[in-house]
Parts: structure tokens; sequence; C-alpha cells
């Protein structure tokens, strides 16, 4: 019986051993090795894990190389629109991007220093002054009416939607200030470049879009609810990114002209980054196509939308609107994704891609919290999950 059972023993191990790859062993080791190629990431070009400090959330950025691309479409294109064009020719320095749209399990971590917020202010820590109010964020207020934001279900694996842009910029401010990297939403180049990865088809996988089903989750095969769907579901590009065509429009940081893309040429000659900096609360940019978009070329890797924030906002019953949220059927379709450069900019310079760029977004924001008690302002720093921790 010894003998019997040390055979059966040693040829369970053989088997296991040439199923190696499928064990749940080995995705914990991927996990770590993830974790610890982002101590590293700086000095070499590789995915990474982030856990977002004082929480057990985390999500994947993966590379993307430097490279000479051309942004828009050709006339030729099926489906084009006028507003992708004239194409140029732009160079993108190196990044890493989401794997994925930010979820709901990351992005209610950012919600939730509305109360955190309002507690520091209860006991009089960690308050804003003039001299440390640049490591300020405005967090957003609690949602108008959450069964209609959350008519999805709230799974952490279903994309965060309805946050405006303002919003959006807010989060990477957050996430860089506890981090220490620097977090931001990606230019429009930088987002169809990222969605391209080399191709030069109409989308990523091609030219036909009956194999749209295959990559993204659109009006065709949302079913009857017509709903987001959880990340990661489907084929992702050549550069491993997952839902670039589809699931939510995602922000990008550029203002929308229907014939901007000269500029950005221009700025590159001047040595700039390559972006539409907004002069206007909107219209902005969304990139990608969503569950409800029922034609498939919206979803085109060249494809854009202009924002159109009244509307979007139109459910809201307060006055100011909100400056955080849209309230709106077609808020469930925005959502975003993020990117931290390899070359980041002068410190001094971050606070152009995080914080309000117009007087009018930060002054509606400030009178929401300090006069009707809606949303909340606090100082971030590393030192933030220990004081929270205090809190409970």
């Amino acid at each position: 019986m010894r003998l019997g059972t040390a055979i059966v023993f040693w040829l369970t191990f053989l088997c296991l051993l040439a199923h190696w790859p499928s064990l749940p062993f080995r995705e914990a080791a991927e996990v770590t090795a993830l974790k610890t190629a982002k101590s590293t990431a700086g000095k070499a070009m590789v995915p990474y894990l982030e856990t977002i400090p004082g929480t057990e959330v985390s999500f994947e950025m993966l590379p993307i190389p430097a490279g000479k691309f051309t942004l828009g479409s050709p006339a030729s294109e099926p489906g084009r629109s006028a507003d992708e064009g004239p194409q140029v020719e732009i160079n993108v320095e190196p990044f890493w991007m989401g794997k994925h749209e930010v979820t709901w399990g990351e992005y209610l971590e950012f919600t939730k220093l509305t109360n955190v917020f309002e507690k520091f202010n209860d006991q009089g820590l960690r308050q804003v002054t003039v001299e440390n109010q640049v490591d300020a964020v405005t967090a957003p207020s609690k949602l108008y009416d959450p069964g209609f934001t959350f008519e999805t279900g709230d799974d952490p694996r279903q994309p965060a939607v309805s946050m405006s842009q303002f919003a959006a910029k807010q989060y990477t401010k957050w996430l860089s200030l506890l981090t220490g990297d620097f977090y931001r939403l990606p230019t429009e180049a930088e987002w169809e470049y990222a969605c391209r990865a080399g191709t030069q088809t109409a989308y990523y996988f091609g030219d036909d879009p009956s194999q749209l089903p295959q990559y993204a989750w659109y009006y065709e095969n949302a079913e009857e609810d017509y709903v987001t769907a959880k990340v990661g579901q489907f084929k992702p590009n050549p550069w491993g990114l997952l839902d670039m065509h589809g699931n939510v429009w995602e922000w990008v940081i550029d203002g929308y002209e229907e014939k901007g893309y000269a500029k950005l040429a221009a700025a590159q000659q001047q040595g700039d980054l390559a972006v539409n900096w907004p002069t206007k609360r909107f219209p902005r940019v969304l990139r990608g196509g969503s569950w409800y978009s029922e034609d498939p070329a919206r979803l085109r890797s060249a494809a854009r939308l202009a924002s159109d924030d009244d509307q979007w906002r139109s459910y809201d019953p307060n006055t100011p609107k909100s400056p955080w949220w849209f309230a709106s059927d077609e808020g469930q379709t925005v959502g975003f994704r993020i990117v931290r450069p390899v070359h980041p900019p002068p410190k001094s310079q971050w606070s152009n891609f995080w914080d309000a760029d117009l007087e009018e977004i930060q002054r509606d924001a400030d009178r929401r919290i300090d006069k009707e008690g809606r949303g909340k302002r606090g100082i971030i720093d590393p030192d933030l999950p220990k004081a929270i921790k205090a809190l409970q």
C-alpha cells in the first residue's frame, strides 16, 4: 500500500508540474512580479501593478513605446468624419497606460475622500491653507441618484462612469500625490497612438467592423439592458490594452476643435507637448466609443466625440450644476483611463494636467463646497492613509 501510495503521489506531482502554467500559484507569482516591476519601472519599460496606498485596490499599467504615427484618418476611410483631419505626423514619447478603463473599484476609493475630508474638518486636522493648497484636491459630491449611476451594478470591475473631465483630472492628482508618481489623462494624440498600436487600419484589428464583437462591447452585443460590461472581457490590441474600442468613451486632456490637429503639429515644432489645451468649458474630446454606440464607425481608432457638458448635466436639479458628475443618460457612457509618462514635465507644470483650467470651473466647485456643503476639499500626501487609519 505504501508503494502504491508513493507511486500515486509522484504521478500526481508530475501531472501538476506538466500543467504548471494553469495553477493559481502561477497567477500569484505573476502578480508578485508585476508588483516588483513597479520599483524598476523608471529604468525599463515593463508592465507593473500599482496598489493604491491605504487600500487593497490595484491596477495594471502597460508600457507604450516611443514612436511616430499619423494622427487622424484618411479621406478614403469608411465612416470617417471631417474632424479627423487634416492628418498630421506626431512624435510620441514613451509612457505607461492603464490596461483598461478606471473601474468603480478604483474610483470609489477617490469618492470616499468626501467623508474623510469632512471628518478632518470637524476635528481641525490637515486643514487647507494658502501655503499647502497646491496639494489640495476637491473630492466629488455624493451622487444625486446612486441608483441611476449604478444602473449596471456596483461590481468593482465595472468601468467608472459619469464623471466630468475635471473630476477625472482630480482623480489623477489624488493618485499622483499619494504614490509619488505623475499620473494624468492621456493627450488625444497619445490615446490614438496607443489604440492603434502600430496599425494603420480603421480598428486595431483591421478594417472589417463585423469582427468588432470579438474586441469591443457596443450596441450590437450589449444585450437587452444596454449597459457597461466588466472590463477586460474582449481581445486586446497588439500592445495588450483592453477595451480601447467600446464600453465607455474615454476622456483625454484636449479641448475639442473640429480642425485642431494642425495646432498639434505646430506645438511639436516648438518642442511642446502635442496637446490642444482647452480654452472653453466645453466641448472637450473623448475617444473610443461606448456600449451605446450603434454605428460601428464611432468605435474606429480615429473617431472623436465632442463633449456636450450642459446636456450631460441635464438631470441635475441643482444650480450651478455639479462640476464633478454628469446626471444624464449620456453620462453613463463616459469614463477614462490614465497614463504615466516616462519623462514627466517639471513639477511646476503638473497642475496644468490636474486642476481646473478655467476660473469658472473652480468657482463652481468652490461654491458647491463652501456655500452648499456638497463635495469637500483636502490635502493629499503620502501620509494620508495613516491619517485616515487614525480617524478610524
